[in-house]
């Protein structure tokens, strides 16, 4: 069996998935608002290119930059939640366990893509588990079914992938952790509670 990556990956990772979900998050607020990048990035005194990077949730902006981003987009209540002196008062959050169920879902599928680009034959199976899946006509669930036809037809696996609101959508009906054997499925699960214990405790 493949080994998982080492804690500090996962953690490393983890981060990275945060910080692209917020940089996803402050885009499509700015859109709503119906503010441009270049007003948002004059109002939060920052360039264009940097704002960019803030969008894409890229390490590099400091987090006084998200800071003035999420200030220009009137995000005051963010800030005042996670600088609130009385956390133990607050209920766990529900967007944080959100945000860990959609990691989990994708280390799963990262696995997954990497065992069919290993062996391809694993593809024919989450394939006609796909089929029984839609012969049973959930007519709610059936667009994204039929995204998943086309993506395991042609191998987009960087559509499985993506960190996008529409990715994490298809995921959620994805055949693909099917074709994981019960003990990798068990160990991510494991692995990524392991991480939101550590989280709680450094909290």
């Amino acid at each position: 069996m493949h080994d998982m990556p080492a804690r500090s990956t996962l953690e490393s990772s983890l981060q990275n998935q945060l910080l692209r979900q917020l940089g996803e998050r402050l885009r499509l607020i700015r859109k709503a608002k119906r503010i441009s990048a270049v007003e948002l990035a004059q109002a939060a005194g920052i360039s264009r290119s940097t704002l960019h990077a803030v969008e894409s949730g890229a390490a590099s902006p400091t987090m006084g930059t998200y800071l003035r981003v999420l200030a220009a987009l009137g995000a005051a209540a963010d800030l005042a939640l996670v600088a609130t002196d009385e956390p133990d008062r607050r209920p766990a959050s529900p967007a944080s366990n959100h945000i860990a169920q959609d990691y989990q879902s994708w280390l799963m599928h990262q696995e997954a893509v990497r065992r069919i680009t290993n062996d391809p034959s694993l593809a024919g199976r989450a394939e006609a588990t796909l089929e029984k899946w839609m012969a049973k006509g959930d007519a709610r669930t059936m667009p994204l079914w039929t995204k998943w036809r086309e993506i395991l037809a042609g191998r987009r696996w960087d559509l499985a992938l993506a960190t996008s609101e529409e990715a994490r959508e298809l995921r959620q009906a994805s055949p693909l952790s099917t074709v994981l054997p019960q003990d990798v499925r068990l160990d991510i699960i494991a692995k990524v509670r392991g991480l939101k214990e550590l989280s709680s405790a450094e909290g």
